[in-house]
């Protein structure tokens, strides 16, 4: 019977860039000001683009420069479908940068799209709708909504906005989002309630991993990222086995800095607020890489931690 069938549920990653050099998207999501502006240009083409504002639900926004990587929740296969249409005839993009312009108050917002599903790279197989819906249905979720995403939702449902997802009436409601009202950026804050850890007897606060940590980390862990991904596993479900294999082989062509830095990617996409420089310090120990953790710390700067 059809009501007993499962739910039909999938996962995508949609990675956005700007082309134009005054205009980087990481950087505005970073910014608490900007930022809700940034989130409600998203929803709205989503919306557009798959006919309901359920069509499709973000769980995470995650700035790694000059990308911000956006993963995306689908609920219902003719949703997805219908997101799949859009985004195949650039009904997604037009929509996403005329958003973007009226809420950022901006003449133009060029922009370059990919979309991923697992190590399927959909932007090669578009042509192949069925086999698109099958990769993204093979991808589920690993995470549930991050709270910045639920805080922002929140403060979006808050605002008098038009329901029609048509594009000409949708764009008209351009009223910025209350500023009190909304989470501050989580880059650089700190954790709450703030704790701390020990490391070589001196204390340090356990604040969340930063873009630096994540470049350090990739250029110097060097083959043993795969070590420390297994120790970071075990309190961390998107990075089991498969998929710490599955990265190796994804990025075997770009070489050992990029499968380092997507593997921690994973992590912090999937962890959040909880993907800390404390557990990430704690895998490096686990795996004799004390010098990368100095060098992470400020310790000291290491020269070869391979």
């Amino acid at each position: 019977m059809a009501g007993s069938s499962p739910p039909w549920i999938g996962s995508a990653y949609l990675f956005l860039q700007s082309t134009c050099e005054t205009i980087a998207l990481p950087a505005l999501y970073e910014s608490s000001q900007k930022k809700p502006h940034v989130f409600k240009a998203l929803k709205l083409a989503l919306a557009d683009c798959t006919g309901s504002t359920n069509g499709v639900d973000v769980l995470k926004v995650h700035c790694s420069h000059p990308h911000l990587i956006v993963q995306l929740k689908f609920c219902q296969r003719e949703s997805c479908r219908r997101f799949l249409q859009s985004y195949r005839d650039g009904a997604l993009r037009k929509a996403l940068q005329s958003h973007l312009q009226l809420s950022l108050a901006v003449t133009t917002v060029p922009l370059e799209m990919q979309l991923k599903a697992g190590s399927e790279h959909l932007d090669d197989v578009l042509k192949d709708e069925d086999h698109c819906l099958e990769c993204i249905y093979r991808e589920k979720p690993d995470r549930l909504r991050d709270e910045e995403i639920t805080e922002l939702e929140e403060s979006l449902k808050s605002l008098t906005v038009h329901q029609s997802i048509n594009n000409n009436v949708a764009v008209k409601d351009c009223t910025p989002l209350s500023p009190p009202s909304l989470p501050p950026s989580s880059q650089g804050s700190s954790l709450s309630p703030q704790v701390t850890f020990v490391f070589q007897g001196q204390v340090f606060a356990n604040r969340p991993l930063l873009p630096d940590d994540h470049q350090k980390f990739a250029k110097l862990v060097s083959k043993k990222w795969k070590q420390v991904a297994r120790s970071l596993q075990r309190s961390c479900r998107a990075l089991r086995d498969p998929a710490i294999d599955n990265l190796a082989l994804e990025y075997d062509r770009e070489g050992l800095y990029e499968q380092a830095y997507q593997m921690l990617l994973r992590f912090i996409q999937s962890e959040g607020k909880k993907a800390t420089i404390a557990r990430l310090i704690s895998a490096l120990e686990e795996n004799g890489l004390i010098s990368l953790a100095e060098e992470l710390l400020g310790l000291h700067s290491t020269e070869d931690c391979s």
